[in-house]
């Protein structure tokens, strides 16, 4: 039986380790607590010592109390979530209390210790669901291109029905206008909208404008962050988008930093709040091999090379910011102009409403082994035809099956993000593989295999059906690999072929660049 007074006292035992709050803000904490578990007197009895590295348990114990109690309705899970994050909040530091620690761990210490803090602060407060994140299934597939990796995303449970009815008869708000606006901190959260009472941000100056620092709730990488803008306006590619991820990459030398495109099908999930995503980690594309070396006349103190990438990636390299970002708006002005009927480029489309623009950069900066700064330019394109009603430079319809949503940052950098059904569904798909009986079922729209119906043929003549449970695991997830390799493939605007090279190559041309090697 859960005593919620006993798990009201390892939490606050828990927030004084891990630096969330000391002795006395615990009198305080142990109050608000006790007010909203609707407990009288808090717990009597002595507290064994614990070295907890998250709050999870003590909070599923006082979230299931709570449920159990009727406090909310259990059945329904963001209700779940509503409620740990606000326990958790009762004992958070001010936003204020957070930033000043952080800037003087970064004068004291170095950027580092101070990224450490705050990294550390936001697992320990349950701020990013390390449980949830560990749910997710990874593994990396090799490619021509070098090693990829694949992430099956299980951080956000699938809705249920009564979760989704809930939803529908939520009021319309426009509070916050986004998940990415300020106002989120400290934020109490709606059926369909998250908390944000463990939500914290520390404030940042890009060339001089205020933007703001803070990690992602579902880290898909290490040190996930978000770098946002104060103001709520829409993302943009630009001149100062460079010299903002540059500032970024010098304040913060031991994280990358990139930003989404700014056009549909080719951009993020948010394009209505400008922002960057960025991390302590190296991605397969920052290590993929150099294709061809340039020298770039107008800008000549540029190092810069093509990647072998299934994207069309330039790499520029220097030690000049000012040059690096005169170079990187040079290639942006050209390509956003550029067309090339011979590998379906095409800058614009016509429409009564005048041109629409097709072609933007996924621009991603970091500093290398020798402290340069390294920017790659990543050509896209988001133009559609009767053909490719999705994009022709999108992930094909045979891919659907597996990855159909738009190919962002992250993933343009070699890291997949797939949808949750997948874990369900490749199960089904290795028991097939294993010698269980092909349900008929499949071939009919609705059944959950449908999608997958001529892959799974396809496996069915490649491998057969008498594999062991160890064989079938490792194939279906070499070939989940190879489908995401073919949908980075299908994303890059100049393919790895004689043909795509020699386009591109031509583009190389059109910003001054010559091949010298």
């Amino acid at each position: 039986m859960i005593n919620p007074a006993y798990e009201i006292e390892r939490l606050l035992q828990f927030g004084i380790k891990h630096g969330m709050l000391d002795k006395l803000d615990a009198i305080i904490a142990r109050n608000q607590l006790l007010d909203l578990m609707k407990i009288k007197e808090p717990y009597n009895g002595d507290i064994a010592e614990e070295e907890l590295e998250y709050p999870t348990e003590i909070l599923n114990s006082l979230v299931e109390y709570a449920g159990n109690e009727g406090f909310f309705d259990k059945e329904i899970y963001a209700y779940r979530e509503l409620f740990d994050t606000k326990i958790m909040g009762l004992i958070m530091p001010r936003e204020s209390e957070i930033v000043k620690k952080f800037y003087e761990l970064a004068e004291k210490h170095s950027i580092k210790a101070a990224t450490d803090y705050f990294y550390e602060l936001c697992t320990a407060s349950n701020y990013i669901r390390t449980a949830q994140n560990a749910k997710n299934i990874k593994w990396t597939t090799n490619t021509k291109y070098g090693c990829i990796e694949i992430t099956i995303n299980l951080t956000k449970p699938e809705k249920d029905p009564k979760t989704i009815e809930m939803e529908k008869l939520q009021p319309q708000s426009n509070y916050p206008k986004c998940m990415l606006c300020i106002d989120n901190i400290g934020y109490s959260g709606r059926v369909n909208f998250p908390a944000r009472q463990t939500h914290r941000i520390i404030p940042i100056t890009l060339c001089g404008e205020q933007w703001y620092f803070q990690y992602s709730p579902y880290v898909y990488y290490e040190e996930h962050c978000i770098i946002l803008s104060e103001e709520h306006v829409p993302m943009v590619i630009s001149k100062n988008t460079f010299r903002q991820l540059l500032d970024f990459v010098r304040q913060f030398p031991h994280y990358m930093c990139g930003s989404n495109a700014d056009l549909p099908i080719v951009g993020g999930s948010i394009l209505s709040h400008n922002h960057f995503q960025g991390g302590n980690y190296i991605f397969p594309m920052h290590k993929a091999a150099i294709l061809k070396n340039y020298q770039c006349n107008k800008y000549n103190k540029i190092n810069v090379a093509i990647v072998k990438w299934p994207l069309s990636v330039i790499r520029a390299i220097s030690d000049d910011i000012s040059e690096l970002t005169e170079f990187s708006d040079y290639v942006l002005n050209i390509w956003k102009e550029y067309s090339d009927e011979s590998v379906d480029i095409l800058a614009y489309s016509k429409s009564e409403n005048g041109n629409i623009p097709h072609n933007t950069i996924t621009p991603i900066c970091r500093r290398n082994e020798d402290g340069k700064y390294e920017m790659d330019l990543v050509l896209r394109n988001n133009r559609t035809t009767d053909e490719y009603p999705d994009g022709i430079f999108h992930p094909h319809k045979e891919i659907h099956h597996i990855k159909k949503e738009n190919i962002g940052l992250i993933e343009v950098m070699g890291l997949a993000i797939l949808p949750g059904r997948l874990k369900t569904e490749l199960e089904q798909i290795k028991q097939i593989l294993c010698g269980k009986a092909v349900d008929v079922d499949i071939y009919q729209e609705g059944h959950a295999l449908y999608k997958h119906k001529d892959w799974i043929e396809e496996l069915l003549s490649k491998y057969g059906n008498a594999l062991d449970d160890s064989s079938a695991d490792e194939i279906i997830r070499l070939e989940v690999g190879r489908k995401f390799e073919t949908c980075l493939e299908h994303t890059g605007v100049f393919k790895q072929s004689e043909e795509g090279l020699k386009a591109f190559d031509k583009f190389m041309k059109a910003i001054d660049c010559e091949n010298i090697n």
